[in-house]
């Protein structure tokens, strides 16, 4: 019997069995507890990761769960803000593998770590390919909401702030998302526009959906010696309307996310070191 659920924490064991036999992707929802500037609260990161993953789910309940968010992530550079709550890099790792390795122990083969801090990114790559190694028939991804393809197409649309720079934190994007799930929360008569303590220019500028001259670098200094507010980016900008636009974005690009990772299979591995082939007999 099909369980008519997909929030992970509100089965039982036996309907979480079931939905394993059904083959649905578990979807982690991973974030962190920190600054916002003056006018977003600190769960902000959990909050948007958690509402993407929540209301995909509700649109395709028979193809995924979503698990409980991972609620602390990476943030050392942001500890001179109060409300900042940071794990060491290892610790935010073995967190991240002991709980895919729970997942993919209990039968799930198709693993989705949808992430809603920026500094995680680098770490969730690490992560989940340690899964994939110990475990090679489960696949094991993250992505971060403001990658989905539909999500970067609304923000530049609809986009007033600067570019780069204007998108990148407690910014127009995650301000505006914010105010379509709670508005109630966010303080916009504290919203301000800081991004010109971080010096930009080819190769050195920060935004999460747009564009500058060149990769940009990977270089993080200590968050307060680039925000005076917290913020980097701008919020004035930020509306209601645009984000209710980002997340229908960001549901469309996870739904068809979703759908293109269950069409996806893993060759089994060859160990080439004890095979027999050769160069002779192996057809390409």
């Amino acid at each position: 019997m099909k369980v008519n659920k997909y929030k992970f924490g509100e089965m039982t064991w036996p309907e979480i069995k079931q939905v394993v036999k059904e083959e649905r992707v578990a979807v982690v929802p991973v974030a962190m507890i920190e600054e916002h500037g003056y006018h977003l609260p600190v769960d902000t990161d959990v909050v948007l990761a958690e509402e993407v993953c929540h209301r995909t789910g509700a649109k395709i309940p028979e193809k995924m769960v979503v698990v409980p968010p991972i609620n602390h992530g990476y943030a050392p550079h942001q500890m001179d803000f109060p409300g900042v709550i940071s794990i060491s890099q290892e610790t935010f790792i073995h967190y991240v593998v002991d709980v895919c390795n729970s997942l993919a122990h209990q039968g799930f083969k198709r693993i989705v770590l949808l992430n809603g801090h920026g500094s995680n990114v680098p770490l969730l790559k690490v992560a989940a390919r340690q899964v994939f190694l110990k475990y090679p028939d489960v696949m094991c991804v993250s992505l971060s909401h403001w990658d989905l393809d539909p999500v970067r197409k609304v923000a530049k649309d609809i986009r007033d702030s600067e570019e780069p720079g204007g998108m990148n934190h407690a910014c127009e994007l995650e301000t505006s998302m914010y105010l379509a799930i709670n508005e109630g929360l966010v303080q916009m008569d504290k919203a301000v526009r800081d991004i010109d303590k971080y010096k930009m220019s080819k190769y050195f500028w920060l935004d999460i959906v747009g564009t500058g001259q060149g990769v940009p670098v990977g270089m993080m200094p200590h968050w307060s010696s680039i925000s005076k507010t917290g913020v980097l980016g701008d919020a004035r900008p930020s509306t209601k309307v645009k984000g209710e636009k980002l997340l229908e974005a960001a549901v469309e690009g996870f739904k068809e996310f979703i759908n293109l990772i269950l069409d996806r299979t893993v060759d089994e591995r060859v160990n080439h070191i004890e095979s027999d082939e050769t160069m002779d007999n192996l057809k390409i």
